[in-house]
């Protein structure tokens, strides 16, 4: 069956007419920052469709949750838009934005991708929200958005099976009026569209020569936040530097001013292996980095699709992987063993017989697991998934 077969297939429940013919999307971000930014830029550019992005500034994300809807909807109506459909991401209350725009949007389609969700993000236990008991309201935007869309898009199955199986809990938490029949209503109008991502631009930063050095370069490439775990990260190479092993660490990736304690202590007890310390705002610096980087080691506790690992492996940079979350996504079944860890000291055990073999080491190649999240090869993709949500309904 060809795409357009099994994409009518797949929203033949909602009844939606196929049309792959040019289109105009409103892109709506409340969050325009970072990969969400990246990621609504990159698809606009590779599109074959008209994509109109409207969007607010990446800071104060739970008040983007709370009121991105009513600054958008503002936006949306000075801008008389009247595209073939509007396009959100799960930062936004999509239920509040057509209430305040209904008489504009009422017989246009809508679709929501999912670059993360608050249902099962795991939130830091030092955020004064859980404290007081105010994290579910966050959950509750996203349930409403997925109930007003028309479709839905998820970054990962990971992610689409984690956030529909947490539906069901989450409902049941309300005293009464659960309304979890509404759960099959999701269900049906879900399904995966992988992360798009610009990875053809490392390839101009590659070096010419291969890394001759015998001592592996081990690689932190993601946020200097909680979900990360940065702890079992720095706690892997504090055992293995005790135990006398031969390495150098780059650490990269966005910090924040309340970036957990450990990178501090890491800065001092590895300050003899550190090659660079801190973010680099050029892409040049990152990617070069990236390329002279060996082994990703990757601890953390949540990660819907991974777009940090993601670039790490397409520069050959090998990954030291946890068996969850989205990462197995990423590599087939087949060679799991050979980039998964089962715990802690299994990965610190892997690990060190990495540094003993690191001309080994470099010469296997993991860019072939992830080209095709080019968005060469995804914008005709989504493309087609969006064509399927037409103006007009049969």
């Amino acid at each position: 069956m060809n795409l357009e077969g099994r994409i009518e297939k797949l929203f033949r429940p909602f009844k939606f007419v196929i049309c792959l013919s040019k289109m105009k999307i409103t892109l709506l971000e409340p969050f325009f920052t970072g990969s969400h930014a990246n990621w609504a830029k990159s698809y606009a550019e590779h599109s074959q469709h008209e994509v109109k992005i409207l969007s607010l500034t990446g800071h104060h994300w739970k008040w983007r949750m709370h009121g991105g809807a009513v600054s958008l909807a503002k936006m949306y109506l000075q801008a008389n838009e009247r595209p073939d459909l509007i396009l959100a991401t799960d930062m936004l209350d999509l239920s509040t934005f057509l209430a305040l725009t209904r008489h504009q949007t009422h017989d246009i389609p809508t679709a929501v991708y999912f670059h993360e969700n608050q249902l099962t993000y795991p939130w830091s236990p030092t955020d004064q929200d859980v404290r007081l008991r105010r994290d579910q309201h966050y959950s509750f935007i996203n349930y409403t958005t997925a109930l007003s869309s028309d479709a839905l898009f998820f970054n990962s199955h990971y992610h689409q099976q984690s956030f529909l199986e947490s539906l069901p809990k989450f409902l049941k938490s309300f005293p009464d009026y659960n309304e979890l029949d509404s759960i099959e209503n999701i269900v049906k109008k879900s399904q995966v569209l992988h992360l798009g991502m610009n990875l053809e631009k490392f390839d101009k930063h590659q070096p010419s020569l291969p890394n001759d050095s015998k001592r592996a370069i081990i690689l932190w490439n993601h946020r200097w936040e909680y979900d990360k775990n940065p702890v079992d990260f720095f706690q892997a190479l504090f055992t293995l530097a005790d135990r006398g092993m031969d390495f150098k660490l780059v650490v990269l990736g966005e910090n924040f001013p309340k970036s957990p304690a450990i990178f501090e202590e890491a800065k001092k007890r590895l300050a003899d292996k550190i090659l660079h310390f801190g973010y680099v705002a050029d892409f040049k610096t990152y990617a070069e980095w990236l390329w002279k980087a060996d082994i990703v080691p990757v601890t953390s506790i949540q990660d819907f699709f991974g777009g940090s690992v993601v670039e790490a492996m397409y520069c050959n940079c090998k990954p030291l992987l946890p068996s969850r979350l989205a990462y197995p996504e990423h590599i087939p079944e087949l060679l799991h063993p050979t980039f998964f860890y089962k715990d802690q000291n299994d990965l610190i055990k892997r690990l060190q017989g990495l540094l003993f073999h690191v001309g080994v080491l470099r010469k296997q190649e993991t860019q072939q697991f992830v080209k095709q999240y080019r968005w060469q090869k995804q914008a005709p993709i989504y493309d087609a998934a969006f064509a399927c949500c037409s103006r007009v309904f049969s």
